[in-house]
């Protein structure tokens, strides 16, 4: 499938560990985020290099992702057991520490794949970040390879974005921050936001 963006997120059921600890055998994605914007990242493995870092940065933006009523969840192919374990390993020995967010156990392979992030030797996830709107619809997506560790800032500016495009109505210009003027999606539109900001380009 490769490119999911105006797609429906492909649904599934796995094990998982909650936000708040609780192990559960039957985490379903529609159930769970339903009428809720939700970004779902993929990672390769626990207890590895990149991957805590990028686990910790989203936990320690956890708040500004729920100040935006969106929820957070991440992806990979250990068990919700190793999960567990690295949730319960202290930052300062390789663990990711209580994150408060759900981590899904992709055993099968069979999210990773339906998301077309699977990479196809190693067996593992890439880095994929999917933002999916409230209605289920994927908005946006990146993937990065194995070595190159994401920016979960730029995920929020993702969600300012399309938030400002479901109130407002206009489009989001390059390089656009929330706060920033947004463009009417006409030629009169474009021809206005140009001749106040494209010096700023």
């Amino acid at each position: 499938m490769g490119v999911l963006v105006g797609r429906k997120a492909p649904d599934f059921t796995a094990a998982a560990v909650l936000g708040n600890g609780e192990i559960v055998e039957d985490f379903n994605f529609a159930e769970a985020t339903k009428g809720k914007p939700t970004v779902v990242f993929f990672y390769p493995l626990d207890f590895t290099f990149v991957c805590p870092s990028e686990l910790i940065a989203f936990d320690h933006r956890l708040d500004e992702f729920k100040k935006r009523g969106v929820e957070v969840i991440g992806v990979s192919i250990d068990s919700h057991f190793t999960h567990n374990a690295w949730r319960n390993t202290d930052i300062k020995n390789g663990g990711i520490g209580q994150v408060g967010y759900t981590l899904v156990a992709d055993v099968k392979h069979e999210i990773c794949q339906a998301f077309d992030v699977e990479h196809p030797e190693a067996g593992v996830a890439f880095r994929g970040s999917f933002l999916i709107d409230k209605d289920g619809v994927v908005r946006h997506q990146v993937v990065n390879d194995l070595p190159l560790g994401r920016n979960v800032d730029e995920m929020i500016r993702m969600v300012d974005a399309l938030q400002f495009h479901e109130e407002h109505g206009e489009v989001c210009p390059a390089g656009w921050n929330k706060g920033d003027k947004g463009m009417d999606a006409t030629p009169e539109g474009v021809a206005k936001y140009l001749s106040e900001s494209a010096d700023k380009l």
